[in-house]
């Protein structure tokens, strides 16, 4: 089973039907909004500046903001990534900017909501929650008996948790991330390489297809000529093809390490939801050896004996842990461990493995199994489109909303 695929991961509330509907219909209908950890000082050197972008990845935002400042991309700090289809209202940060540069900025998908200074650069996950509005449309059911379902299944997900699995973007659009970041931490370029320019998909976006057959022919001008130019890793490493007579080490090498970092984080999140996969419908109960995670402060204790600790986990103070393997991360014990080895033996990773981690700054930790949403508001109504149900709820930094929008779909 490869866990990063939703189609085939369990549902909490597997004995609920779920309404069938989608979300997404047009940009408007998924809403999300950064909550930051910390007031801003309005003093400091950094201009922090919260955007508006739409239809557009967290990343290629960046791009293009720091190509119309002249600011290195490297150079803006950021809180978080955000989906790409939805409007998103998220934090950037750039030191000793001119506000009124801000007009520089001009591109129909990115607005520019407002800016502060602060002392500091932002940072992944200075975040304290994000907030989604979202509509579900096109339900089987009627208005009325949707909403009654959606109100039942979440109340079961507020008593018990929605899984903490890792949600389907994570793994992109061909869902191979997570192979990608196998393969460097394999150190395997030429798998790496393959996989980035390669293997074609039946479906897929046919400019892409030729690309990709090109390449698995050996013709890498080709290849390049055709890639959609919003693909710069593929150029990237097609151009290195070119001029070095097809070293793929070359290629490999011009990848950008943030790419890279990300590729191995989605190959331990595939693990992560293997190991939640296992421990499913069970994630609000307490095994020997399990590494408790505190809610009200993020740390972590191991738990020695279940039947004492678990009044605190109905009570969803304490919540038990996966991994994030990496060479820092720490390891459970007893029956909670012998799940993880299940996970992690098959892999053949080393303790050489994880220190290569290192490199990419992916150092490992503890994730809960479950999460809380948070200032839940569900409501239903109708308007240009169609009939619709409305949730509104807080997640914590990390925490996918698509995971508790699939509990309530089914599909």
């Amino acid at each position: 089973m490869f866990a990063g695929n939703h189609k085939t991961l369990p549902y909490l509330t597997a004995e609920l039907p779920g309404i069938a509907g989608v979300i997404k219909t047009r940009s408007e209908d998924f809403l999300v909004e950064e909550l930051p950890r910390y007031e801003f000082s309005d003093q400091g050197d950094h201009l922090l500046i919260q955007i508006e972008k739409k239809g557009m990845a967290t990343l290629d935002a960046l791009l293009r903001i720091s190509r119309a400042l002249g600011v290195p991309r490297k150079n803006i700090g950021y809180a978080g990534l955000k989906d790409a289809l939805a409007i998103t209202r998220q934090w950037i940060s750039i030191e000793h900017l001119d506000p009124e540069k801000l007009q520089l900025i001009d591109h129909p998908n990115i607005k520019v909501c407002q800016h502060v200074r602060h002392n500091n650069k932002l940072k992944l996950g200075h975040l304290s929650a994000n907030r989604f509005t979202i509509r579900i449309r096109n339900f089987q059911p009627d208005l009325a008996q949707a909403y009654r379902s959606t109100c039942q299944i979440m109340d079961i997900l507020i008593a018990r948790g929605v899984p903490n699995y890792f949600g389907q973007q994570r793994f992109g659009t061909r869902n191979d991330a997570h192979l990608l970041g196998e393969a460097i931490i394999q150190n395997n370029v030429e798998r790496f390489i393959d996989l980035l320019l390669g293997k074609p998909e039946v479906n897929g976006d046919s400019a892409v297809n030729s690309a990709r057959s090109f390449y698995e022919e050996g013709k890498f001008e080709q290849a390049r000529n055709v890639w959609p130019a919003n693909f710069h890793d593929q150029l990237r490493a097609l151009n290195a093809l070119i001029k070095s007579d097809g070293d793929k080490k070359r290629a490999y090498n011009v990848i950008d390490k943030r790419f890279k970092r990300f590729y191995v984080s989605a190959y331990q999140s595939a693990l992560f939801n293997q190991v939640t996969v296992i421990r499913m419908p069970d994630l609000d109960k307490l095994l020997p050896g399990d590494l408790a995670y505190k809610h009200e402060n993020g740390a972590c204790f191991q738990v020695e004996d279940p039947a004492v600790e678990q009044s605190r986990c109905d009570a969803f103070e304490i919540s038990p842990t996966g991994p994030m393997f990496g060479y820092r991360s720490a390891e459970a014990a007893g029956v909670a461990g012998e799940i993880e080895s299940r996970v992690l033996v098959p892999t053949g990773l080393t303790k050489e493995d994880f220190r290569q981690m290192n490199y990419y700054r992916v150092r490992g930790t503890r994730r809960p199994l479950r999460y809380r949403p948070r200032n839940i508001d569900i409501s239903k109504g109708r308007d240009d489109l169609s009939d619709f149900i409305q949730l509104k709820f807080d997640l914590d930094p990390g925490c996918y909303a698509t995971t508790l929008l699939r509990e309530i779909n089914k599909t």
